[in-house]
């Protein structure tokens, strides 16, 4: 396999994994919105807190990121993932910012069911 060819599964892989964590955190607004506190919500959030444990470990940077770098020098926020540039940049602080209002959704329906 050649540097580019590596580089491209790294990027679809990434991708699918990014697209993967859209469905979760789409479960859980939708879970949250529908009131189905129910064991799904809560391994997606575990997933999403994995997810936020391993970006902790490795400085806030996708592993699969790391790994890409071995394959291209490029600057670019989407370097290593089929994402607009905007996007790639912007993508924690977003889903952080998401993740953030549906949990207090959750705990504004603890209080008030």
């Amino acid at each position: 396999m050649t540097n580019d060819q590596k580089l491209i599964a790294v990027k679809v892989l990434h991708t699918l994994i990014w697209v993967f964590f859209n469905f979760v955190l789409g479960y859980i607004i939708y879970a949250i919105i529908q009131n189905k506190i129910d064991g799904y919500l809560w391994i997606a959030i575990g997933l999403i807190i994995v997810e936020a444990l391993i970006l902790f470990r490795f400085n806030y940077v996708c592993p699969l990121t790391i790994v890409a770098r071995r394959y291209s020098d490029s600057q670019k926020d989407n370097f290593d993932i089929y994402l607009p540039n905007w996007l790639a940049k912007n993508n924690k602080l977003i889903y952080t910012i998401i993740f953030g209002f549906s949990i207090l959704g959750l705990v504004f329906r603890a209080f008030t069911s």
